[in-house]
């Protein structure tokens, strides 16, 4: 998997120079994978609006997968509705407001972060086709340590019976994606209590730590979604001439 350092030089330069491709053998449009370690919100979130917009201008670039960790922040989308936040002077920890979907939730230590900057109209333009794909990526990544998972009607995520284990919460602009999903690894789920996450009372939340008892890091498990996404991509492209590249 591809290095990554959290540095403060013009950040696709830092992937460029920093990085190389997780496979010689892909070509683009095919997916690039980052690992990026720690990462300060606000540094990860600078970074992918930079890689949008380079991706929008030139389509030929390849799509990016950046995979990572957070210290500790609370985010939610863009609604009105900000009641999941219990308002906001008692969380303990800074708040983003986002382009993305949804209601409130928490990133930080112990959480595999994934950004897809991923092209849809190389896709077939269809969100929900992305959305189920990102879920069966966390399913099948699961199934790997022995842990069953599924989704739930209605409930954009990833569920261990009736406990959240990932959140997906994407945003779109000019068909190109940005945020993406929050896998909860390992580490302290308290943060998730001062607020109502993702805007569903009483949801209880796990993680992969959890649920078989055994220790994990983020960066022992970020391998294997690399592995999985760069198996998977394929599934979520159509043929090239029905790509509309001038949408």
């Amino acid at each position: 998997m591809n290095g990554g350092a959290n540095s403060r030089e013009p950040m696709t330069q830092m992937l460029s120079r920093n990085t190389k491709p997780a496979s010689q053998e892909l070509r683009p449009p095919d997916l690039r994978v980052h690992w990026l370690g720690r990462t300060e919100f606000a540094h990860a979130l600078a970074l992918q609006e930079e890689l949008a917009a380079k991706k929008k201008e030139d389509a030929s670039l390849e799509d990016q997968l950046l995979l990572l960790e957070h210290e500790p922040v609370y985010t939610i989308g863009r609604t009105p509705d900000r009641s999941s936040l219990l308002g906001s002077a008692h969380l303990p920890h800074p708040v983003f407001s986002i382009n993305r979907g949804g209601q409130a939730t928490y990133h930080g230590p112990g959480q595999l972060m994934g950004y897809p900057i991923i092209d849809l109209r190389r896709c077939g333009q269809d969100l929900h086709k992305y959305l189920r794909w990102l879920e069966q990526l966390l399913i099948d990544l699961l199934a790997q340590y022995d842990i069953v998972a599924q989704r739930r009607e209605s409930l954009t995520g990833v569920w261990v019976e009736n406990r959240k284990i990932a959140s997906i919460g994407v945003g779109v602009r000019h068909w190109i994606t940005m945020h993406g999903f929050a896998l909860n690894v390992c580490g302290d789920l308290s943060p998730f209590d001062h607020i109502v996450p993702c805007g569903i009372n009483n949801v209880a939340i796990t993680s992969m730590e959890k649920e078989t008892k055994k220790s994990f890091t983020v960066a022992d498990v970020a391998p294997t979604l690399e592995k999985l996404a760069l198996n998977s991509i394929v599934s979520l492209r159509v043929a090239p001439e029905t790509q509309v590249m001038n949408a």
